[in-house]
């Protein structure tokens, strides 16, 4: 697994960006967010070693834009020359996740079609707002692997009628001192519609402030991954098709 950040940067664009990391991050060393700049990574999947092989081995989830959106419009004159890079590197498995799905028919290459078998594209959502609006979008698009991210999962939601074709919905807490609070009795309502509609299901943490069983509980950040994975509630198909995300 790597990471492909080709720009920088990024705006909050709903609820669920109330407490970014990446904002919280670039606040703290004086950088603003807010501005889109190409980084210096921007050719990473095809660089090579003196010896004329790519850096990135063969075989390789690479995950694409996880500091920004790869959807965002500032970046739309770069876009093109990514693609160029995704489409040469056919040996890889991207993922790239976005808020902004209203924009992928316009962000696409013209060899498109019914999409790249080596990219997986992630919807994300917060709330029962976000999802009816960003999934009625999402379920309707030519994408050969589709997840949907909830996180962070700030209100009961259901995305039962958005399953179809799903490989994989990934449900998440927030982390922030004022973090709104994450209920566990939604991260398995979350997981029973997954179960009944045979979709892939992984908590993938908890939240800062976290319900169970009408209990508060008040966690540390290294304790988010760990106490999702001792629920041991994730839901994996047994011959998965979910190889790229």
């Amino acid at each position: 697994m790597t990471v492909w950040n080709p720009w920088r940067g990024c705006h909050k664009y709903s609820e669920g960006c109330k407490f970014c990391y990446i904002h919280k991050g670039d606040r703290k060393r004086g950088i603003d967010t807010d501005q889109i700049v190409k980084s210096d990574k921007f050719t990473a999947p095809i660089e090579k070693n003196k010896k004329g092989e790519y850096k990135i081995k063969s075989g390789q989830l690479v995950y694409l834009c996880f500091s920004s959106d790869f959807l965002l419009p500032e970046a739309d004159l770069w876009r093109e020359a990514c693609w160029e890079m995704i489409k040469e590197r056919n040996d890889l498995y991207f993922l790239f996740l976005t808020k902004r799905i209203e924009r992928f028919v316009d962000c696409v290459p013209d060899d498109w079609g019914e999409g790249y078998e080596h990219v997986t594209v992630g919807c994300t959502i917060e709330n029962q707002e976000s999802a009816d609006k960003r999934l009625s979008i999402f379920q309707n698009l030519p994408i050969q692997h589709k997840n949907i991210i909830c996180q962070p999962l700030i209100e009961k939601i259901n995305i039962e009628k958005y399953l179809e074709g799903v490989e994989l919905v990934v449900v998440g807490g927030e982390s922030d001192s004022n973090a709104r609070p994450l209920d566990y009795e939604w991260v398995l309502s979350m997981r029973n519609q997954c179960v009944k509609k045979d979709t892939e299901f992984e908590f993938r943490q908890c939240g800062t402030n976290f319900i169970k069983d009408g209990k508060h509980y008040r966690l540390k950040v290294q304790q988010l991954r760990s106490q999702a994975k001792l629920s041991n509630i994730d839901y994996h198909l047994p011959s998965s098709a979910n190889s790229n995300g």
